[in-house]
């Protein structure tokens, strides 16, 4: 990043944006009557949600005849059946044979109505660069949440790639604004993250050659852009199974003075610390494997080592949060079409049955 990139100010990113005025400041959500705890419930029926990337090669299916359902019309029916409520997008196109034609997002939230869902986020692209242009395809992105009547707009990426404290402050700039255009049209701005965010921040020590600091102080990256942005604007999706990578990835660091140290992340310590912050999870599930990168390994929910009750049960502000079950592969391709279905079934049998 140059110094006339890192120097650019607030007042003259909000310029950029002019015409997003009178932005209404949201604050967190507080717990709606359907979020009783009656019967130590912990996912109560109407928050048990679904990321439809989970069911993507179904969505995505030329018609067959397989007896699997393709489509938005038929899986969005299927998941209403299973019992889930809440779709979580992750883009909106099907194959274009099923209508001659893409569908529209007012046909999807026909679909949608038709089967008692509702939308609840969407993994969107949310600029990396504050221009007119960058904001004009956000607000078409706004607009497409309104449409399908979301509450909650993201992205499954993170705020940057970068370990730079630089990087991350432009970042939480950034998200600020754009985070005060979504509050604009009664949305809240979310970022959904995978392990690295959880990596330490490079902040101090001396610099490369590059002027970057080398060392850090031993605040992890996404901790950092917590307190960078404005908690009534800017929101997080906590991916369980990403964070629980994390833990077994990113326990060390240098400090300012080049000594090891280590520290154990704890995702549901982070959580409870700000637990109004995290509207969305996704629950995905893993089998503890060791001996791969990641320690763990995809499973559907319930059929994994990840302690779902406890972490329910104790994260804070129990029936605020809506979890969307995910699992990166649960697509059988040709040779088992149907598996991300049962996969969805299981997943949310296993979600209705938490208690704690």
């Amino acid at each position: 990043m140059s110094d006339n990139q890192q120097g650019m100010s607030r007042r003259r990113l909000l310029g950029t944006a002019a015409g997003v005025a009178g932005a209404a400041a949201l604050g967190a959500t507080g717990i709606s009557g359907t979020a009783s705890a009656a019967n130590g419930v912990l996912v109560p029926p109407g928050k048990r949600g679904i990321i439809l990337y989970s069911v993507r090669d179904r969505i995505s299916a030329v018609p067959d005849d397989s007896g699997v359902p393709y489509g938005f019309e038929r899986v969005l029916g299927r998941l209403a059946e299973i019992g889930y409520k809440e779709i979580e997008f992750a883009g909106y196109n099907q194959n274009t044979s099923i209508l001659g034609r893409q569908i529209t997002a007012a046909e999807i939230r026909k679909i949608l109505d038709d089967n008692g869902l509702r939308a609840n986020g969407s993994h969107a692209s949310v600029p990396s660069t504050i221009t007119p242009t960058t904001l004009a395809a956000f607000e078409a992105q706004l607009d497409i949440a309104a449409t399908l009547g979301m509450n909650y707009i993201g992205t499954g990426s993170d705020p940057t790639n970068s370990n730079y404290k630089a990087d991350w402050d432009a970042a939480a700039e950034r998200w600020n604004i754009l985070g005060e255009l979504a509050a604009s049209r009664g949305l809240k701005l979310y970022t959904h993250n995978h392990d690295a965010a959880y990596n330490f921040l490079l902040d101090s020590g001396p610099l490369d050659a590059l002027g970057r600091p080398t060392r850090s102080s031993g605040i992890r990256k996404l901790e950092y852009f917590f307190e960078q942005t404005n908690p009534e604007h800017v929101f997080f999706e906590l991916d369980i199974y990403w964070a629980h990578v994390a833990q077994h990835r990113w326990h060390t660091y240098t400090d300012p003075d080049g000594v090891a140290q280590t520290n154990i992340f704890d995702p549901l310590a982070m959580v409870r610390a700000r637990t109004m912050r995290f509207p969305l999870f996704h629950a995905k599930d893993g089998k503890r494997n060791p001996n791969v990168t990641n320690g763990y390994e995809f499973a559907p929910l319930g059929q994994g080592d990840i302690d779902y009750g406890n972490f329910f049960a104790n994260m804070g502000a129990k029936g605020y949060h809506n979890p969307m079950w995910e699992q990166d592969n649960a697509p059988g391709g040709t040779a088992d079409p149907g598996r991300s279905l049962r996969y969805a079934e299981i997943s949310y049998q296993h979600m209705s049955k938490l208690r704690g």
